[in-house]
């Protein structure tokens, strides 16, 4: 395939000209521009770095996050600067001023930025069947931590986790989403700190899921008003119930073993003056000694009540289990593209909720174009591998930047193929024991004390004193 060489106008800056195309599909510059005029970010005078640069710098860092941001300002310009009529003269920034850049911005452009790009699921009935049930979207509601640099605006904004063994290494951010499962897309996500209770994050999330969807969610999200607040959406619903709950059974059970019974709240007051919901009651165990849970009961409850429509054993229970698909989504985001076991960059808590919003928006990027070539070949997302999706993205950025624009088109068309010409084998019938591996450290432990640490008076050179 025979691609131009990109013209540029002698009078252009370079940020100005600067194109992600795979980002630009799903992140269109008339998106930024509009985003940055209602958060009143946009600029009073022409910057080397200007907003939408910045924006844009913002969601590729989170695509290259192995590289320092001063690294990946010049990956984003790397082509582009041999195309200028003076290579010499290409911009060169210091990492303080992208830095600089960065907090200018501020978060609420990446918050707004998310939600007007990334709340759109990718999934449709014609092209990914398996992402729905009964004619509704499967989307799972979860939550995951994220490790971040350890400052002192870090700890007094989010803290730290506390155990019997101690304090976590790291302060934490407690990133609560709703994603869907087929495709992974992350559709609706919050940021809070280590200590905000998960249950009061996923009632906040629940405005990002619409009529039309099958909501699953795992015991640790389960509240009456949890399930008050998705039917008043409009939404049905698949959880898990704890095992301190007692739900009231109403009558004999249904013809396919399952129950229909009353969920009361947890409040004295609320269960003497008859608050309830009806839901029906799916209780079963696994029969295979090499799966976890095997011979443990498991309980769900649903509000598809009728079992005609919603048969229990061979679609309900089944679908449950997809909602691991969530933790296969954190772990894209926490291993493959971010370095595993890596705290985040920002130091401060602004940069914090722009930076996961960045990687959350980057994430979803990756997720559109793998469900784009997945299309295009008749295969399901799942066969696709979102490492080398990520890696053919890296490659393309540099690329169309000395393309001719016209020739975009054909690039992305390359991508796509490129995308889906290595698809995985089916997904084998296996299962992992939930275990770690992990040295212990003869050194002690880091605390506050450490971090103004006394430092030599002297150089090495004349520290030294021979013994006699």
């Amino acid at each position: 395939m025979t691609l131009r060489i990109r013209h540029i106008d002698p009078d252009a800056t370079p940020s100005s000209q600067v194109s992600l195309e795979a980002l630009a599909r799903v992140v269109p510059e008339a998106t930024v521009a509009e985003v940055l005029k209602e958060c009143n970010a946009t600029e009073q005078r022409t910057r080397k770095l200007s907003a939408a640069f910045v924006v844009l710098l913002c969601v590729a860092m989170n695509l290259y996050t192995n590289d320092c941001i001063a690294h990946v300002f010049f990956q984003l310009l790397s082509r582009l600067r041999w195309l200028l009529a003076d290579p010499i003269m290409a911009p060169r920034v210091s990492k303080g001023a992208l830095c600089q850049a960065r907090y200018r911005l501020g978060a609420r452009p990446l918050v707004a930025l998310f939600k007007r790009v990334c709340t759109k699921p990718l999934a449709e009935p014609e092209t990914t069947p398996e992402a729905f049930l009964f004619g509704l979207r499967l989307m799972a509601v979860d939550g995951t931590v994220l490790d971040l640099p350890d400052t002192p605006e870090n700890v007094r904004a989010f803290g730290k986790r506390h155990s019997p063994r101690g304090t976590s290494a790291w302060p934490q951010a407690r990133v609560v989403a709703i994603s869907e499962c087929a495709t992974h897309a992350v559709c609706e996500a919050g940021v809070w700190p280590h200590g905000f209770d998960e249950r009061a994050a996923g009632l906040r999330l629940l405005r990002g899921v619409e009529e039309g969807v099958l909501l699953l969610w795992d015991r640790g999200f389960h509240s009456f008003e949890m399930i008050q607040a998705t039917l008043a959406r409009g939404c049905e619903l698949l959880g898990r119930l704890p095992q301190t709950v007692k739900p009231g059974a109403l009558a004999a059970a249904l013809a396919d073993g399952t129950q229909l019974v009353w969920v009361r709240p947890a409040e004295y007051g609320r269960r003497k003056r008859g608050e309830r919901v009806l839901m029906r009651l799916i209780r079963y165990t696994l029969e295979d000694p090499n799966r976890p849970g095997h011979r443990v009961e498991h309980r769900l409850i649903t509000s598809l009540l009728d079992p005609e429509r919603a048969g229990a054993q061979e679609e309900l229970v089944v679908a449950y289990h997809s909602r691991w698909e969530f933790e296969l989504a954190v772990d894209e985001i926490k291993s493959h593209q971010r370095a595993p076991r890596t705290p985040l960059r920002s130091k401060k808590p602004v940069g914090v909720v722009q930076e996961i919003y960045g990687l959350l928006i980057a994430h979803y990027v990756v997720r559109a174009v793998m469900v784009e070539a997945a299309r295009k070949a008749a295969l399901p997302p799942s066969r696709l591998s979102f490492t080398n999706t990520l890696r053919l993205i890296r490659e393309m950025i540099p690329e169309a930047q000395r393309t001719a624009e016209a020739d975009h088109p054909r690039l992305y068309r390359r991508l796509l193929e490129d995308v889906a010409a290595r698809p995985l084998a089916p997904r084998a019938n296996r299962c992992n024991p939930r275990v770690v591996k992990r040295k212990m450290s003869k050194f002690g432990v880091k605390n506050p004390s450490h971090r103004n640490w006394p430092q030599p008076t002297k150089s090495f050179r004349e520290a030294v004193v021979l013994l006699n």
